[in-house]
Formats: C-alpha cells, sequence, structure tokens
C-alpha cells in the first residue's frame, strides 16, 4: 500500500488578507489601533494582490474603514441632538456585519462587491 500525501499550498495573499480581517475583528472589540493597522495593511498590499479575488476584499476593507470612521465621527457630531449613540449602535452594527459577511465569503475564496455601501 502507498501513501498518498496532500501538499497544501499556502496562499500568500490569502494569509494577508486574513490577517487583515484579524486585525479588524480585534479593533472592533479593543478599540481603533489593530483597525488602523489592518487598513494600512490592506492599502499596502492592494497592489499585489490585482487580478486575485483578494482585491476586491482588501478594497471591501477599506471602504468598511471608512465607513466606520465616518459613521463614529457623525454619531459624535449627532450627540448634540442626543441621538448620536444611535448612529454608533448602526454603524457597530453596520461594520460588524460586513466582517463577517466578507469573512465568509473570502473563506470560500469568492469575492465581495467593494462597491457596496452596505453587504
Amino acid at each position: 500500500m502507498s501513501e498518498q500525501s496532500v501538499i497544501e499550498v499556502k496562499d500568500p495573499h490569502k494569509t494577508i488578507v486574513l490577517i487583515t480581517y484579524g486585525l479588524f475583528f480585534i479593533g472592533l472589540f479593543i478599540g481603533g489601533l489593530p483597525t488602523l493597522i489592518g487598513v494600512i495593511i490592506a492599502y499596502m498590499k492592494r497592489k499585489e494582490t490585482e487580478g486575485t479575488v483578494y482585491h476586491a476584499h482588501l478594497n471591501y476593507l477599506i471602504k468598511t474603514f471608512w465607513i466606520g470612521l465616518l459613521g463614529i465621527l457623525l454619531g459624535i457630531i449627532l450627540s448634540i441632538v442626543g441621538i448620536g449613540i444611535l448612529v454608533i449602535m448602526a454603524t457597530g452594527l453596520l461594520y460588524l456585519i460586513r466582517l463577517i459577511y466578507s469573512f465568509l465569503k473570502v473563506l470560500d475564496k469568492k469575492p465581495v462587491n467593494p462597491a457596496s455601501w452596505l453587504i
């Protein structure tokens, strides 16, 4: 009997994207520094991933960062009239939904729509 070995080829682009997702998830719960590091990585690695499914994911993460930042800033401004916390909570929920949705897509090597404002 001969044993067959399965050789798994590591995709460096997928690894970078998964690390970036991890930083975004960590940043959601402990503060913005990991997310800031994640978005810097996304900007730096975006060019290398052109032509792959991971390019759309990095663009999607970059847009998610900016949506989150704008939502938080809008919430802070609207706290003057008393609805800021609702805007911040809605932004956090949208941010989490976008991360979970796109993370599941990247695990299946499927693209996301980086132009989308929702999911």
